[in-house]
């Protein structure tokens, strides 16, 4: 049953017990197991890949089946009905224009004395785009990664998914790639994907940035590769956070509670709220929308060990709890939200008011639906077209220009023991023919 708690010391202690639940002994256990996997696909390749796709996912492949075939990608589309299709369309049209409007745009500065300043974006070469499966087709997370990429200009998308029975990805989630533009794309899972695509192997490419969310092993996978190769985020289980007033219809609040309970045994399902009623009510309807649940015996563990009803004095104080728990999404199902939201520093995602479902934002609203977890709202963003793409600095000075802070630059030079950066200066600041890099009293005799 969801609990209800009031007292505040009990608040701020469960809300930290829940964004610390990815830290526990056992994740220490599971790191060292994935550090074995990622050394394994370093050395071996491919036939580590075989060797853990047979042992994890109970699949065993040959090399050759490690790529998903032109006709699979064909036959996927006889597959899907036509308004699945139609919906993924829609999904993919949304989702692109949104981030289309986030494309950072290069820009130079002339200046006074012919300096010329600015900053140049570019795409990565090759990114990798990680699908989880298991429970569940995510044709939504495909393009969720797959369109803020093909958006950025990155020339090679390659997508990485586990293979579900008789080898098979579910054909809604090949649509959605083709939809988006991917076409490489290999029946491969958990951290020996993330290893696959960070080390390289015979047959899936080395890329530059690995982006989607996956289970444990997965983002601690994800974790040890960084620096070999960027990433997105940790993202770790889905949560979400309901800030809700006596406004609030209890029937909405328990449905969108359980929307993040179904992702997974370690999803946090939270309800902050003013009306002690409202507690009550929530309590029930989680209990009777539980009740002939397809996904009940892992939605009920969730909500054992992660959901939490708390009932505050005031929405300001709602917010501030909302804050120091930094959570991945977070509705405002309050009569004005808008003046709520201006007291919110920390969320991946904010839904505005009680049309606004979390389940908008994790299909087409157009915002990406892969956010930081865990707390990491506090410094982090959702995955976008800057996660594909970085950027260079453009520098240049004229001869006027460099002469007017030559002798800045060789005092903060000198200050720091570097004199060839002095040098790198002075010596263009000297007649031409004069080429001694070193000051007179320097000189060899």
């Amino acid at each position: 049953m969801l609990r209800i708690i009031t007292q505040q010391a009990e608040v701020r202690a469960e809300l930290q017990r829940i964004c610390d639940r990815t830290h526990d002994d056992q994740v220490v256990h599971k790191e060292a197991t994935v550090r074995e996997v990622l050394q394994a696909v370093k050395r071996q390749g491919d036939r580590a890949l075989l060797h853990y796709t047979a042992e994890f996912d109970h699949q065993n492949l040959k090399q050759e089946e490690l790529r998903v075939s032109g006709s699979e990608l064909d036959a996927a589309y006889q597959q899907v009905s036509k308004e699945l299709l139609d919906a993924i369309r829609l999904a993919c049209r949304q989702i692109e224009a949104f981030h289309r409007q986030r494309v950072p745009k290069s820009w130079v500065h002339f200046g006074e004395d012919e300096i010329v300043l600015g900053k140049r974006y570019t795409p990565v070469d090759r990114a990798g785009l990680y699908v989880p499966g298991g429970r569940a087709a995510y044709p939504s997370t495909v393009l969720m990664n797959a369109v803020p990429a093909k958006v950025a200009g990155v020339p090679r998308r390659v997508m990485v998914t586990p293979p579900g029975g008789e080898k098979s990805i579910h054909p809604a989630v090949l649509v959605a790639a083709q939809e988006a533009g991917i076409e490489e794309i290999y029946r491969v899972g958990g951290a020996q994907a993330i290893a696959a695509l960070a080390y390289g192997t015979e047959t899936i490419p080395k890329v530059n940035v690995i982006t989607g969310p996956g289970n444990i092993y997965v983002t601690l996978a994800k974790k040890l590769v960084y620096g070999t190769v960027g990433i997105d985020s940790l993202a770790g289980p889905s949560e979400v956070l309901v800030i809700a007033d006596e406004t609030a219809n209890a029937t909405y609040v328990a449905a969108d509670l359980l929307a993040q309970a179904e992702h997974d045994p370690m999803a946090a399902a939270i309800l902050l709220t003013t009306d002690a009623e409202l507690a009550k009510k929530v309590q029930a309807e989680v209990e009777q929308q539980l009740e002939n649940h397809p996904r009940r015996t892992l939605t009920e563990k969730a909500i054992a060990h992660y959901g939490l009803i708390v009932i505050v004095d005031s929405l300001e104080q709602a917010a501030e709890l909302s804050n120091e728990f930094a959570p991945e999404h977070l509705e405002l199902e309050v009569a004005e939200p808008w003046e709520l939201v201006e007291k919110i520093r920390h969320a991946g995602a904010i839904f505005l008011g009680s049309s606004t479902p979390e389940a908008v934002g994790d299909y087409l609203a157009g915002p990406n639906h892969t956010l930081p977890t865990s707390g990491a709202a506090r410094y982090a963003s959702a995955l976008g077209v800057e996660t594909f793409l970085k950027h260079s600095s453009l520098i240049q000075y004229s001869p006027i220009a460099l002469q007017k802070v030559a002798g800045a630059i060789e005092v903060l030079a000198k200050a720091e023991g570097l004199p060839s950066h002095a040098a790198s200066v002075r010596l263009r600041m000297q007649p031409k023919g004069d080429t001694w890099g070193m000051e007179d009293g320097d000189k060899p005799s």
